[in-house]
């Protein structure tokens, strides 16, 4: 460097300025790479999220392995965290661990909630899938957990974000008062306290904590403080690997070959069979030509125009007579049909020249009609006359000259015997 000129000594000042500035700033885009690759791979895995953890039993292991996710609805909600054996004498034999994120394991319930292990793909995989509960008993919480006195329970404010942690039953009856995830209430409080129950246990759900705290407990119906020795156990529903299933299908296939074999060599004899039927039914085909040719000339017969059908049915000389007797019957109709076309025309003749009459009769009518409402003593008049001239004829009958004109006509009715007015003939 002393030995350098001026200029050369301030270009290499400049040299090293550049280069201590490119060091620095891709010392700080390296420490921004790393810190942004961090916070990615934190939000994938969930470092700094909530998590509750979860085992449940099988019968193998095949297929699912440490660190394979777990799965809701299809979202990626957590992964498995250890594999095991169970102790012998088990139901089942695999113990399997796994972890739920936030706000995944809210889903997760008491009743209703399984771990599905399923087929994934068709190279043996399985995976863990966790189905939603029913009742809304969420399995882990977040809350803190007091016990109260009935009646300090009563006094607390904002009661209705306090929740019932176990299920409160009656002393003596055994009734049940209250159970979670119900929300404490004065009314459920008074019952609970008639009841003879002298404290209860409630979760504040207004004091969420950022790990959990309880988890229910199955056997006593009710939250229990959460510690890494009591997990939660999800039932599971297990499918059988798909080694299983094509070991069943070859065996299945192996059982069945016998009977496809004798099954082709049933068919290969059908084939041969209907090979020779073919064979017959060609000589058969050959024997049924003059058949065919018969048949074709009655069909032919049957299509002529001429109606060779219908003198089959009917012979020549009946049909002639049939024509004659048509024709007969055709001319009766005919002069039936003018006798009654002339009846027609005379009766419309005839009620023409009654009209004028029937006018000249209802006139008549219509006269007299007036005449009697005009003289309303005619009638009177005439019944009068006539009782005057019946009077005159009997005095006619009575007058010794002209009785004699009145002579009774003999009957042949006998004669009234007499009686004496005392009963004596």
């Amino acid at each position: 460097m002393p030995d350098l000129t001026p200029q050369l000594r301030t270009r290499l000042n400049r040299t090293e300025r550049l280069v201590g500035v490119f060091v620095v700033v891709a010392t700080l885009l390296l420490l921004g790479c790393f810190a942004f690759y961090l916070r990615h791979t934190a939000e994938r895995k969930g470092w700094f999220l909530v998590k509750a953890t979860y085992w449940t039993s099988t019968d193998t292991a095949a297929g699912i392995k440490v660190g394979d996710p777990v799965k809701l609805w299809g979202f990626n909600i957590g992964e498995i965290t250890q594999i095991n054996t169970l102790p012998a004498g088990e139901l089942f034999n695999v113990y399997v661990e796994f972890q739920v994120r936030a706000p995944y394991f809210g889903y997760i319930w008491t009743g209703g909630s399984f771990a599905k292990v399923n087929a994934a793909d068709f190279l043996g995989n399985r995976a863990v899938e966790v189905t939603r509960g029913n009742n809304y008993i969420p399995t882990y919480i977040l809350w803190e957990i007091r016990e109260y006195s009935v009646r300090e329970a009563q006094a607390l404010p904002n009661l209705g974000n306090y929740m019932f942690v176990e299920t409160i039953r009656a002393p003596r009856s055994n009734t049940k008062l209250a159970e979670p995830p119900g929300s404490a209430t004065r009314e459920l409080l008074k019952a609970i306290a008639a009841a003879g129950v002298s404290s209860i246990r409630l979760a504040d759900r207004t004091t969420e904590r950022k790990h959990i705290t309880h988890v229910w407990d199955q056997k006593t119906d009710s939250y229990q403080p959460f510690h890494k020795t009591n997990l939660y156990w999800l039932p599971p529903l297990e499918s059988p690997a798909l080694t299983e299933r094509l070991e069943g299908v070859i065996s299945n296939v192996q059982a069945a070959l016998p009977v496809v074999l004798s099954l082709t060599n049933q068919l290969v004899e059908i084939l041969t069979n209907a090979g020779a039927l073919a064979s017959h039914a060609d000589t058969l085909l050959l024997q049924a030509q003059p058949l065919m040719s018969n048949l074709a000339g009655i069909s032919g017969k049957l299509a002529d125009p001429n109606g060779s059908l219908g003198q089959w049915l009917i012979p020549p000389n009946l049909n002639a007579e049939l024509l004659t007797t048509l024709t007969n019957v055709n001319g009766t109709l005919t002069n039936a049909s003018a006798t009654l076309t002339m009846a027609n025309t005379n009766l419309v003749v005839l009620m023409g020249e009654l009209n004028a009459p029937m006018q000249s009769l209802s006139l008549i009518i219509s006269n007299l009609n007036l005449q009697v409402q005009a003289n309303t003593n005619f009638v009177a008049e005439i019944s009068t006359l006539i009782v005057h001239l019946d009077d005159l004829i009997q005095g006619f009958k009575r007058h010794w000259l002209l009785r004699s004109a009145f002579k009774e006509k003999p009957t042949n009715t006998p004669p009234r015997k007499a009686f004496s007015p005392r009963g004596t003939k």
